[in-house]
């Protein structure tokens, strides 16, 4: 599906001092990100510290995007988790007005077969009365779905129309590239490589690093999507440092850092997660002066 084409952003989640969730801060974000041209909007992923926060909390995080978005972009929820029926009662539970699809990370702690993993993502897909996008990140869920097993969803289930691919396995994405429906998209999970899964026929990203940069970011995954490989090239190389550094300190922690340093958010997580070190930070600030001047 076309809307799910170019960059779509896994918006962070602001937190104030407390703890508490930042609704202002995170109406700046969605604005922020809306002016300058994403092509839709990512929520309750990894980065929007999606397991920290309570049902409610997620559905008034979800209402406050919709309602600042006001239909300008599509709007994508991550709904995903180890228990395949739990995630079909938050579906069949849920209310869809302004969500034009779901994100879904393959099943945690669990590890389940590639039989398991088919047949969880083809129930969740039947109960969803939007577009699914699988979400494979075996360095966070410790089990990775094969590229065949990714394939097969793509022939069979019509309801499945992307992947968003963070394995950081090359060869397998291509083979997926190859493989599956010429209308299934493959979306890289990882800024840093993006460029080259759009440059052998990934359809775009689910991007970090466009939170804090989403005009430039954008202006790169639409040159590499149209073939513009040096244009793509001189952003790609341009942001290369500071993408490394985002990932230093784990993720959500370094992008919120980087926010903070351009004013958008406060520098906070919730437990289990914390602030990037002194040493990362400074590093942070550095690289973003470097990339604002």
């Amino acid at each position: 599906m076309d809307k799910f084409r170019g960059t779509g952003v896994a918006i962070v989640t602001p937190f104030k001092n407390d703890s508490s969730i930042d609704f202002r801060s995170l109406g700046r974000v969605v604005e922020h990100l809306i002016n300058n041209n994403i092509d839709y909007l990512v929520v309750l992923g990894t980065t929007g510290e999606s397991v920290t926060q309570s049902k409610d909390e997620k559905r008034a995080v979800i209402d406050h995007v919709i309602e600042i978005n006001n239909g300008k972009v599509p709007v994508v929820i991550g709904m995903g988790g180890n228990c395949t029926r739990e995630i079909v009662d938050s579906i069949t539970q849920n209310q869809f007005d302004g969500i034009d699809g779901i994100l879904s990370v393959a099943p945690y702690y669990n590890k389940p077969s590639q039989k398991g993993l088919y047949n969880h993502f083809k129930t969740i897909a039947g109960a969803s009365p939007v577009p699914v996008i699988i979400y494979n990140v075996p360095g966070r869920t410790s089990i990775n779905i094969d590229a065949g097993t990714t394939i097969r969803l793509a022939n069979d289930v019509k309801n499945i129309v992307a992947v968003k691919e963070a394995s950081g396995n090359i060869d397998q994405i291509m083979q997926i590239i190859k493989n599956a429906p010429p209308d299934f998209q493959i979306i890289s999970g990882d800024d840093a490589i993006a460029l080259p899964i759009i440059s052998t026929g990934g359809s775009g990203v689910i991007s970090v690093l466009a939170n804090a940069y989403p005009g430039e970011w954008s202006k790169m995954v639409n040159y590499a999507i149209n073939n513009n490989l040096r244009a793509a090239r001189e952003i790609h190389y341009k942001f290369f440092d500071l993408i490394s550094l985002l990932f230093a300190d784990g993720n959500p922690a370094g992008i919120k850092a980087a926010l903070s340093n351009i004013g958008l958010i406060q520098n906070q997580l919730r437990l289990p997660l914390t602030p990037v070190s002194r040493q990362v930070y400074n590093q942070i600030k550095q690289a973003v002066e470097e990339v604002s001047g």
